[in-house]
């Protein structure tokens, strides 16, 4: 092996050491460099004869071109080493499972108003929907609770901007003047079969939806559900009212022993009026007796706001919490929890 073959290796094995790019570039500078061993050797050709030059420049040549590509490899070596380790300390493992979002789901108290539409649809029941802010008309007068009556007392809540200084609207107390808006409207759609003397169909209708009261405490809401029942026809009596509610309870509760009785009470809209209450004959709560709902026939004086003749069309009309049966479906004892928006709990009705 001549100088310079010894000194290509040199190179190559100086260059192969080298750990990192900047070791590399200081081992370039050992043969490339301004005092490096290739440039100290083609200096030297000055002083050699012309005919030994041109054959001396020649093999200094060729080793310096083996010299570089020796550096370029080496160079490419470190690189690609250096995009290895990057890859390696970002890798996506794509084997495992990515994050989800999670899942959302009703609310208990819709999953409750949803059971209840269904229940009472497959009983023919249609749903009313209607506003929010109400008349003193429909919330109170057309339900037979004129200006001065003192259940008005009862429903102290949230008076808005518009009708009259009298008669001012308000968020509603309950969703039973859905039953009068309804009603009104079934009413107007059948005016001549009723002037002619023909059966009219009957009014058959549920009310669910927010109401409105100034009672906030463990059981109670400022703002909270009711649904409201309406049945009208020529021969509707007190026998189907607690036909239909019984037989609601025992398919809501999926329970066949509940028993139901219906305790007198007072409803300016119904005469006469009940208070319903449950029992449970297993479970935590066993032999207690829970109120659930108001009912009654519907009062002669609201039949004839209806535009109805109440001495032909009578009917039943009952009102209950939803919150209230949501709470007894599904254990929870504190009405409050339904509404704080606490993730931990609602998670547990997805």
């Amino acid at each position: 092996m001549n100088e310079l073959d010894a000194l290509v290796e040199s190179a190559r094995a100086q260059f192969a050491q080298a750990a990192t790019p900047a070791d590399l570039e200081n081992a370039k500078a050992l043969f490339l460099g301004k005092a490096g061993r290739i440039t100290e050797l083609m200096k030297s050709l000055g002083a050699l004869p012309v005919d030994e030059k041109k054959a001396r420049g020649a093999a200094i040549n060729q080793a310096k071109q083996a010299v570089e590509a020796a550096l370029t490899d080496r160079r490419q070596a470190l690189a690609d080493a250096e995009l290895q380790a990057q890859l390696r300390a970002e890798a996506l493992d794509v084997t495992l499972s990515g994050r989800q979002r999670g899942h959302g789901g009703l609310h208990p108290v819709s999953l409750t108003l949803e059971r209840i539409e269904s229940i009472f649809g497959s009983m023919g029941f249609e749903v009313a929907d209607g506003p929010e802010i109400e008349s003193d008309w429909f919330n109170f007068t057309a339900l037979n609770t004129p200006e001065d009556h003192p259940a008005r007392s009862m429903h102290d809540t949230f008076y808005v901007e518009g009708g009259s200084d009298k008669a001012p609207n308000l968020l509603r107390t309950h969703t039973s003047p859905m039953q009068i808006r309804h009603a009104v409207q079934h009413v107007k759609r059948h005016r001549s079969m009723i002037d002619a003397g023909l059966q009219m169909p009957e009014i058959r209708v549920i009310a669910p939806g927010r109401t409105y009261r100034v009672d906030s405490d463990a059981t109670h809401s400022p703002m909270f559900h009711q649904c409201e029942g309406l049945w009208v026809g020529e021969n509707v009596s007190f026998k189907d009212l607690k036909y239909v509610f019984t037989d609601f309870c025992r398919t809501f509760f999926e329970s066949d022993d509940l028993v139901l009785r219906f305790r007198p009470s007072f409803f300016p809209f119904t005469e006469p009026s009940a208070e319903i209450d449950i029992q449970f004959q297993q479970g935590p709560l066993a032999g207690r007796w829970l109120e659930v709902a108001g009912s009654g026939q519907v009062h002669p004086n609201v039949v004839r706001n209806m535009g109805l003749d109440p001495e032909r069309y009578i009917g039943f009309a009952f009102g209950m919490g939803p919150d209230r049966l949501t709470m007894l479906r599904y254990g929870v004892n504190d009405l409050r929890l339904f509404f704080d928006g606490d993730v931990r709990f609602l998670a547990q009705f997805r």
